[in-house]
């Protein structure tokens, strides 16, 4: 199966450049639809679901390729690979900020830019650095989302969203994570919550942007922080979007900060 029909990638616009848009933990391209058209004239864009995500190929999915991040920043090179990308930029959101740190390490001639909306590069806290949850903090997220995904799920994406007075948001997150199968989710989680990139944002060469919501319980201001002076002439923007995903929440805000900076 052509990496094209696996990853479900779709190509629009007509500039020379090229944006690739990636979605985070339970969502799929969609999360993008108020935010990529506005590139359509300036950029070809490129928008694509991770293997066990929307209209992806679920029997592609593989426990084993899929058990680290690497997994999916191969399938990320595969794809710059296929559709000849170089110098293009990369929009990550969430744990896709640092699936694409680690494809832009691997091909450093694919993304001249990398653009991370509420990137962490580790979840857990350590000696010296705070990640915003204690290891039995994830273990017992771990533990009810494989118990209850449905009520995992309920409870879990109005909370990540944020911005209470906008119900809407909250119930189309929980709507995306109750569509993903629940085996995957559960593995993706997992992956997702107890990976430690820290050590990976040294070797960015990639001009870089950090967007940076306030109030945001997954990903806080001293992780953006981190990234920012970890990340070698990084940029951190705070955007006024709570939450962590502003790209629904605020797009208007997302957009206009991308364009600035590319």
């Amino acid at each position: 199966m052509s990496v094209i029909k696996r990853n479900n990638v779709v190509t629009g616009g007509e500039g020379e450049r090229t944006i690739v848009f990636s979605h985070g933990f339970g969502c799929d391209q969609n999360m993008w639809r108020l935010v990529a058209p506005d590139f359509v004239k300036d950029f070809r864009t490129v928008l694509f679901d991770h293997v066990g995500a929307g209209k992806s190929d679920l029997s592609s999915y593989d426990l084993e390729k899929y058990a680290t991040l690497h997994g999916y920043a191969d399938d990320l090179v595969e794809i710059g690979i296929a559709l000849g990308l170089r110098e293009a930029t990369f929009v990550g959101h969430s744990v896709s900020a640092m699936i694409g740190v680690l494809a832009s390490l691997k091909a450093p001639e694919m993304f001249g830019t990398l653009v991370l909306v509420g990137p962490s590069p580790r979840y857990i806290d350590d000696e010296g650095y705070q990640g915003g949850f204690s290891r039995t903090d994830i273990e017992e997220l771990l533990a009810s989302m494989a118990d209850n995904h449905m009520g995992w799920s309920m409870a879990m994406a109005p909370a990540i969203m944020g911005n209470p007075d906008r119900p809407e948001l909250g119930s189309e997150l929980t709507d995306s994570f109750c569509r993903t199968d629940p085996a995957i989710a559960k593995a993706f989680a997992r992956v997702r919550f107890t990976s430690d990139n820290r050590d990976d944002l040294s070797r960015v060469t990639a001009r870089t942007l950090i967007l940076q919501c306030r109030d945001d319980i997954i990903a806080s201001e001293a992780v953006g922080e981190y990234v920012r002076d970890r990340v070698a002439d990084s940029k951190l923007v705070m955007l006024h979007a709570t939450g962590h995903c502003p790209n629904l929440s605020a797009p208007a805000e997302v957009i206009a900060a991308i364009r600035d900076f590319v």
